[in-house]
């Protein structure tokens, strides 16, 4: 049930033009605040909301990104819905850790895709690969999104509500033409029905975003690849060969929909072949040592 502070919390929050996403681990931590001390969050003060969120860090020790949402969560109830601008928010800093993304190789991606037995998941999971997207963005493809003269992917709405162009393989192209042939759902490519055997060309909405990412895992465990991979791997991975294949930093930027090259640069750390320059470079500087 829905309350009239929590209504009131998603309607700032969609005022502040927050993703979906970002609202609902939003209210998640308001929500688990007010678990935590058994009450409604607005009674809760300042002091308590303190040792909560050293709850967090000492005894549950959660992760940096657990922390991070719980209190950029907890953060904006208090600032924006509750109009409570406490000192607290200013004394915590949440620990960002910077770490490099997982990637695959191109064989690799290759197998784990093969490991995909049901079609739906396999052509979902090859146009994320193929064309560099989020999961929630492969998940919601809609059948004019598809520009065929062109060969371009239209990417509505995405992080930031951006749109965005992409190009679009022959290959993931063939696969999305075959798929949708199975079906003809006049908008969603990847349609699912609310039971089982259900007409999916009158389906409303898309596949579950869960659903892909748990036949992801399934695939990763039977692929044998022992890298901590997860679907948006696939995303970096593409940057990746794309680096690799002589593409340059700005058009993959574009590509991704990063709004700072910085975001992007982090990939030239990745990539096979600059691996292999350093290694050389500092060989033959070794070279020259006295020894």
């Amino acid at each position: 049930m829905t309350t009239p502070l929590r209504r009131r919390m998603i309607e700032d929050m969609q005022l502040r033009g927050l993703s979906e996403s970002t609202q609902v681990g939003y209210v998640r931590a308001v929500r688990q605040l007010a678990e935590f001390y058994n009450r409604s969050p607005d009674q809760i003060s300042e002091e308590e909301l303190r040792q909560y969120f050293l709850h967090l860090l000492n005894e549950r020790q959660v992760a940096a990104g657990t922390f991070g949402v719980a209190f950029q969560g907890i953060k904006f109830f208090f600032l924006h819905t509750l109009k409570r601008p406490w000192p607290t928010f200013e004394l915590v800093r949440p620990i960002r850790k910077k770490k490099l993304p997982v990637v695959l190789s191109t064989d690799e991606v290759r197998h784990l895709l093969g490991c995909v037995r049901r079609q739906h998941y396999r052509v979902c999971l090859t146009t994320i690969y193929a064309c560099g997207l989020r999961i929630s963005e492969g998940v919601h493809l809609q059948v004019p999104d598809v520009d065929v003269d062109r060969m371009l992917l239209h990417v509505r709405d995405s992080k930031g509500h951006k749109d965005r162009y992409v190009p679009l393989p022959t290959f993931a192209l063939r696969l999305l033409r075959s798929y949708w042939e199975t079906h003809h759902n006049p908008r969603w490519f990847f349609p699912t029905s609310y039971r089982v055997g259900g007409d999916l060309a009158t389906a409303t909405r898309p596949m579950s975003i869960n659903g892909v990412q748990q036949v992801f895992t399934l695939a990763l465990r039977d692929s044998g690849i022992q890298k901590p991979a997860s679907v948006h791997t696939l995303r970096h991975s593409y940057a990746t060969h794309l680096l690799e294949a002589g593409v340059s930093l700005r058009i993959i930027q574009a590509y991704l929909g990063h709004a700072s090259p910085s975001s992007t640069a982090i990939y030239t750390h990745l990539t096979h072949k600059s691996q292999s320059a350093a290694v050389q470079a500092i060989d033959h500087l070794l070279e020259d040592l006295q020894w």
